[in-house]
């Protein structure tokens, strides 16, 4: 049971697409492209450039279909900015797991790449491509690497990263390929993209100097509500991994053995929130952007999923008053999970704390004595491996629950496509109910924040059922909330955000 406001290619409407360019409709900006034959150019529908005629426009479901089609990235409308909303056309679950598997690098540098994508998701390889066609219009190869050009162009555009640098990070395998893919996408070299971008941009917004780090805006589909955000993400913050003010949020990351930080604050005037990422490995930084956007929802399509909710009387009154709250992500799958065991049967503080122990015992600190000199972000959150090699006798923890760590630090380590959406939802909560101690309730509360499952949904939780129930005499049982949220699939995980927000328990605290 999916919804999509867009149609797959084949099924395209001209003539409702022609008029979303005419008027500029900001509802189809990152779910369809126009290229425009007269130019060889390709453009959001929110492009300010002059309409082009009917009869010179072809009309994409992707960016990677309009540039297999042979068009170029427009330089006034920059694609690259546009709301990556193509995981939430709602048409194929294959489709949006191979994306977000591709966001993490699924295709870089492998040329059985595409077979192996399928084997993860449980395909075959000519199926997942005639998916990709059928609701892309473009390959999973031409996929990743039109994310890979418009990342580098992004990078180009709103950093000073060495060109060399700019071209490691967006996946090229070599320098000269990289000047070559721009070269005959622009007809112009990189360094002069850069040249022409900077030249009209007002000096305050200039980019800065990248040896503090690699600043770049992530834009979102408006209405944004980041003090929930911020709320939500503060009050499970561990010391010395995070912090969560009223204005940023901070935490320490590793990737492949490597440690930094990142630091992301709000520009409402921009629609985007501002990333700076200190890395010391440029190579990380598509990995480090995919996870940022998966923990503050960026690329959700907040208006599709507020309609369908709304159909629901109770739920209306909920998404009138915050239209633009997310479900916040996690920042790793493992990470999450263990958040989710130290918090069975425990009050939100006392599983921070819990948590924080566990990082002192675990976890190692930041090699450079963390972030700015001086700051709290101190440590990195333990790897399976730590963890399993661990003893958490320390924390004070009855022995089941550190028998449930242990279990799940060992299946982590044994299964490296536990916290990665493969299979189906119900498929993803079977793994995970399997872990001793891991019962179905915390399993979909995994599958909700790591997994990325919008229709993970804790029947179970307290806070839930209390919501569910207001304007009731007596509250619901968990198979009462789950006919009664049976209408708000596929969104059951943001109807879900929207009752504990709605809870003044703030019961959802109880979760990691």
């Amino acid at each position: 049971m999916e919804t999509c406001d867009l149609p797959p290619m084949d099924l395209l409407d001209r003539e409702a697409c022609y008029r979303a360019i005419q008027t500029r409709d900001v509802r189809f900006d990152g779910r369809l492209f126009v290229g425009v034959t007269t130019t060889g150019i390709y453009c959001r529908p929110v492009c300010p450039a002059r309409t082009p005629k009917l009869g010179n426009c072809t009309f994409h479901a992707s960016a990677a279909s309009a540039q297999a089609g042979g068009f170029r990235p427009c330089l006034r409308c920059r694609p690259e900015t546009a709301p990556d909303l193509a995981s939430w056309r709602g048409t194929s679950n294959s489709v949006s797991r191979a994306l977000a598997l591709i966001a993490d690098g699924a295709l870089d540098g492998d040329d059985n790449g595409v077979d192996a994508l399928a084997s993860r998701l449980g395909l075959g390889e000519r199926q997942l491509r005639r998916l990709f066609q059928q609701h892309l219009g473009a390959s999973p190869v031409a996929v990743a690497q039109t994310r890979r050009v418009l990342f580098a162009k992004q990078l180009i555009q709103e950093t000073r990263l060495p060109m060399a640098e700019v071209a490691l990070a967006s996946g090229f395998g070599s320098v000269r390929r990289f000047n070559e893919t721009f070269q005959t996408l622009f007809r112009r070299p990189p360094s002069a993209l850069r040249r022409s971008h900077t030249s009209k941009q007002p000096a305050a917004e200039q980019p800065s100097n990248d040896r503090d780090g690699v600043t770049l805006r992530l834009r979102y589909r408006p209405p944004y509500d980041w003090e929930s955000m911020l709320d939500f993400l503060g009050r499970r913050a561990i010391d010395g991994i995070e912090q969560a003010t009223h204005e940023r949020y901070r935490r320490t990351v590793q990737h492949d053995g490597k440690t930094g930080t990142v630091d992301v604050a709000h520009e409402p005037a921009h629609e985007s929130l501002r990333v700076k990422i200190r890395f010391p490995d440029v190579r990380a930084l598509p990995a480090i952007v995919a996870r940022v956007k998966r923990v503050f929802d960026v690329d959700a399509d907040i208006a599709t999923i507020c309609e369908h909710l709304a159909r629901d009387p109770m739920l209306a009154k909920l998404v009138a008053q915050r239209p633009g709250l997310r479900a916040p992500g996690a920042w790793d799958g493992f990470e999450l999970a263990v958040r989710a065991v130290l918090a069975q049967q425990v009050t939100g503080l006392a599983a921070r704390q819990l948590a924080g122990k566990l990082v002192a015992v675990a976890g190692h600190a930041l090699p450079d004595g963390g972030l700015d000199g001086g700051d709290r972000l101190l440590r990195v959150f333990p790897t399976p491996a730590q963890l399993a090699a661990a003893d958490l006798s320390a924390l004070g923890l009855p022995a089941a629950q550190r028998e449930t760590l242990k279990s799940l630090a060992e299946t982590a380590l044994a299964d490296p496509n536990l916290f990665h959406r493969v299979g189906s939802l119900e498929e993803a909560v079977e793994r995970l109910s399997a872990i001793p101690g891991m019962g179905n309730g915390t399993a979909q509360y995994i599958a909700l924040r790591a997994l990325a499952e919008t229709d993970a949904f804790p029947a179970g939780d307290v806070g839930l059922l209390r919501s569910a129930g207001v304007d009731t005499i007596e509250r619901p049982t968990a198979s009462d909330l789950l006919r009664r949220a049976e209408p708000w699939r596929p969104w059951r995980a943001y109807a879900a955000q929207h009752l504990w927000a709605a809870d003044q328990g703030l019961s959802q605290a109880t979760h990691g």
